[in-house]
């Protein structure tokens, strides 16, 4: 599980782990799930701020800063996303494109019309070249030529001592600290599919398939009924089978802007879970990706239409092996 990159996904909004046979998390894995934030909302936030040598400086070149437009649909509005690379992604209307003068791209999701360009800006490049025409030309642009505003999510992740805040440095602004919203639940007498590490299409009568896992999780974490009551008008799906009851199960659920950097944590205690005897035969950590980001895996663009889903799921067995199931939308490159 070393080399096993957690952020493939980069603008992460809910993370949800299931651990059958087990009633009652341990003291690291709480903590990990209680201490996922903070993030941060920034009401109406210059585009240009994004941009200045001092935020560059303060954040982007610290850590690893992330950002997100907040309630824009990437079909139809602007939307815009800064990665931990210092790439700032800009996902415009046509009109809106033209307006700035910068230089991008067709979105490849547009059809014969095109109707959204994709424009990307390194932040780096541009601290390293603060005088140059380019620098000059992003910056006029965004302060003069088009100013655009949003209201952003943003998270960083730094090492360092450094007590710089980004309450502190968006302070003229109306911005708020916002902590992710943990739900924590036993599920008691749930039938879960019969899994084998080896068996990824899964077996006749021995284990089930890894999309017939990917299916039940989703109705699992979505509180469905899966008993397949006659009378039951919501929902006609129940558990694959082979399956086993397990008698308890904790479910997790963290949603709001979570870093990649968290996943990993958890990913990597949840690796350790089985360094004593359990009696859980495997654990699952499924993580989803905002639907109306610009970007899905790494830089690839991202798009919506019917779906917008970007997600992707491990499955660790207790012999230490372990799955890694990644899924997109029609309107998205495969993942890595």
């Amino acid at each position: 599980m070393k080399n096993v990159n957690c952020q493939i996904s980069l603008l992460l909004r809910r993370v949800s782990f299931l651990i059958p046979e087990c009633g009652i998390l341990s003291k690291e894995l709480k903590n990990l799930v209680m201490e996922t934030g903070p993030y941060y909302f920034v009401k109406n936030l210059p585009l240009h701020e994004l941009i200045t040598q001092e935020f560059i400086n303060t954040f982007v070149k610290k850590g690893s800063c992330y950002a997100l437009t907040h309630n824009t649909n990437i079909d139809e509005d602007n939307t815009v996303a800064l990665l931990p690379n210092g790439k700032l992604i800009l996902s415009l209307d046509k009109d809106t494109y033209e307006e700035t003068g910068l230089q991008g791209r067709p979105s490849q999701y547009s059809g014969r019309k095109v109707m959204k360009f994709i424009v990307s800006i390194d932040l780096m490049d541009l601290s390293f070249n603060p005088n140059s025409k380019k620098c000059e030309r992003v910056s006029w642009s965004f302060k003069e030529k088009k100013p655009l505003k949003f209201d952003f999510l943003l998270a960083w992740h730094h090492t360092g001592a450094e007590e710089s805040t980004m309450m502190s440095y968006f302070s003229n602004y109306r911005i708020q600290e916002l902590q992710p919203k943990i739900a924590l639940s036993t599920v008691t007498e749930l039938q879960c599919p019969v899994l084998r590490s080896g068996a990824l299409r899964g077996e006749p009568e021995a284990a089930c398939s890894a999309p017939e896992l990917l299916d039940w999780l989703g109705a699992v974490f979505s509180r469905a009924d899966l008993t397949n009551e006659p009378h039951s008008f919501v929902s006609t799906y129940c558990c694959p089978q082979p399956s086993t009851v397990v008698a308890r199960a904790y479910l997790c659920t963290i949603t709001g802007f979570i870093l990649p950097e968290k996943i990993c944590l958890l990913l990597e205690q949840l690796c350790h879970y089985f360094d004593e005897p359990k009696l859980a035969p495997w654990v699952t950590l499924s993580v989803q990706g905002f639907a109306d980001s610009p970007v899905s895996w790494r830089e690839n663009e991202h798009g919506f239409r019917k779906g917008g889903e970007h997600l992707y799921n491990f499955v660790i067995f207790n012999n230490q092996d372990y799955w890694l199931q990644m899924a997109v939308g029609a309107n998205d490159d495969c993942p890595p």
